[in-house]
Order: C-alpha cells, then sequence, then structure tokens
C-alpha cells in the first residue's frame, strides 16, 4: 500500500500534466480558402441554374462550365413577335399604323 504522501504526489503529478493539456489555448481557425477559378465557376453555374431541372439543367451546367453562354430558346409567342416587329421596321411602320399591323400579325 502506498503511503499517503506518495499518493498525493502522484495526484499532484498527474493533475499536472493534465493541466497543461488543457490550459493550451486553442489554435485561431485556419482562414477560409479562396476558392479555384473552377470553384468558383462552378458556385455561379449553380446559382444561376436554381429553378432548372432534369436534362435542362445537365445542358445548362455542361455549358455554363466550360464558359459558353446557352442559347436562350425563344417561346413560339415571343418568336411570332420578333418576326412581326423586324416586318413592321422593314416597312418603317410607326404610331397606329405599327400598331395596327403588330396586332394583325401577332393573330395569324
Amino acid at each position: 500500500m502506498l503511503s499517503r504522501t506518495s499518493q498525493l504526489a502522484s495526484a499532484i503529478l498527474l493533475s499536472a500534466c493534465f493541466a497543461g493539456a488543457y490550459a493550451q489555448t486553442p489554435s485561431a481557425p485556419a482562414p477560409a480558402k479562396t476558392p479555384t477559378p473552377q470553384q468558383q465557376r462552378m458556385a455561379d453555374c449553380n446559382k444561376s441554374a436554381e429553378g432548372k431541372k432534369g436534362d435542362e439543367r445537365k445542358t445548362y451546367m455542361s455549358s455554363c462550365l466550360k464558359g459558353e453562354e446557352p442559347a436562350k430558346q425563344l417561346t413560339p409567342q415571343q418568336q411570332r413577335m420578333k418576326d412581326c416587329n423586324a416586318k413592321a421596321a422593314e416597312q418603317k411602320l410607326t404610331g397606329d399604323t405599327r400598331k395596327t399591323f403588330m396586332s394583325t400579325c401577332l393573330k395569324n
């Protein structure tokens, strides 16, 4: 059996060892790493692809990551508007005649 003094000495020694481990100040958190250009492009493309799903998203992300600007497809109504607008510009129509022309052109 250990004597009372040796038990006390052992307890103090162990306390000193563990106190040193706990007394260390935690190191400062590592600074945030700046993303690589590819990682930044991925984040930007991902953000701009919100709302797209399935194949549309895959196609968009692929072209965006390659740095290509995806071709924006016009709806049939938008295409009709574009065509009628071009015809009205060819004929140099203005004012009420242009409005009338556009109205009848868009109805067809």
